[in-house]
């Protein structure tokens, strides 16, 4: 293992030390714990408070889209582990401002368990909680059992949506049906072409030769769909969108937004050739793009590859995508 790190053990904990020296101005945490991080300015009374949370390692996602138009909270994990849920409960209680919370984050076991309990301690206090499970990954479950798919890049669109939503001040159950919406039209295909190394096990996650690719595999290293040779960029982005679009499905005169991102160690000029191809593909099916988003947004530590999400827009998702926002690693202006 070769890494730029002090003890493996320290390497979350650090990180968070890092960001919170370099964006104090934009957050802070909580009660002196690393695991805890809300934002720096004073909550709004009567807003919906978002609050998210999963295992280290993903940077910008989670901690990275705490911010205005996004989300108030997130609770921090070691490496690819949840984060418990009295964290998860000392977060939600600081950022409530007294019209409830949307629990938002991707479908994995340990983050429903201990948000499932963080929800109960907060119902307990009569704190309201309504969840949303970001599901966008097709590769992790077939068509039908969408609801058993795992979360990956789709957080994103679902912070900015739902984030934009809180910020209009609309109610909790609203707040949490657009998010709801936002994920039921949000799509996700992933390739990887190299594992990586969590610091404290100091090995790779998974093997794969030099000239192999896999294709819809997870974010922590799950199995893919399939192993192939490593093909060139136009003919994998071609695989990727066939299983995307027919999946929704999405079809012509359907606008969307694209986000094309690699996974840490995919340099930005890949990741535009692969854009270049999407939008090539999506232009002959009579498929409209209303807003891009290349490079570094949902990471696996030094793992080489990428994905691509779809969104389908209608009049409302586009609004409340095209909203302002800003944290310390996501900002857009109007």
């Amino acid at each position: 293992m070769k890494k730029l790190i002090n003890k493996p053990e320290d390497f979350a904990r650090e990180t968070v030390e890092g960001i919170i020296a370099a964006h104090s101005d934009q957050l802070k945490i909580l009660d002196g714990s690393w695991h805890r991080m809300v934002r720096a300015d004073a909550k709004k009374d009567g807003k919906v408070a978002i609050a998210t949370g999963g295992g280290s390692g993903h940077l910008p996602v989670f901690l990275g889209y705490v911010g205005y138009g996004l989300c108030d909270g997130v609770t921090i994990g070691n490496v690819f582990a949840s984060p418990s849920a009295e964290d998860m409960y000392e977060v939600d209680k600081a950022i409530h401002s007294g019209a409830g919370i949307l629990h938002l984050y991707g479908r994995y076991g340990g983050d429903i368990m201990n948000f499932g309990m963080a929800k109960d301690l907060c119902e307990m206090d009569d704190i309201e909680v309504r969840e949303v499970l970001v599901t966008d990954d097709v590769a992790s479950a077939p068509k039908g059992s969408e609801d058993k798919r795992r979360g990956v890049a789709g957080l994103v669109f679902a912070y900015k949506v739902a984030g934009a939503a809180a910020e209009k001040m609309l109610p909790l159950d609203e707040v949490a049906r657009i998010a709801q919406k936002t994920v039921d039209n949000t799509r996700t295909m992933g390739v990887a072409l190299t594992p990586c190394i969590v610091p404290e096990a100091g090995k790779a996650t998974f093997s794969i030769h030099d000239d192999e690719m896999e294709i819809g595999m997870g974010i922590h290293g799950e199995p893919g769909i399939e192993r192939t040779k490593l093909q060139t960029i136009d003919a994998t982005v071609e695989t990727m969108l066939a299983r995307i679009l027919e999946d929704l499905p999405f079809a012509s005169g359907d606008t969307v937004a694209v986000l094309v991102k690699g996974l840490g160690a995919t340099p930005k000029e890949e990741l535009y050739i692969a854009y270049r191809k999407a939008a090539e593909i999506l232009k002959g099916k009579g498929i409209s793009i209303h807003r891009n988003y290349v490079g570094e947004f949902a990471t696996s530590l030094e793992m080489a590859g990428m994905s691509i999400s779809l969104l389908r827009l209608d009049d409302e998702l586009k609004e409340l995508l095209d909203a302002p926002c800003h944290s310390p690693f996501f900002a857009q202006s109007k």
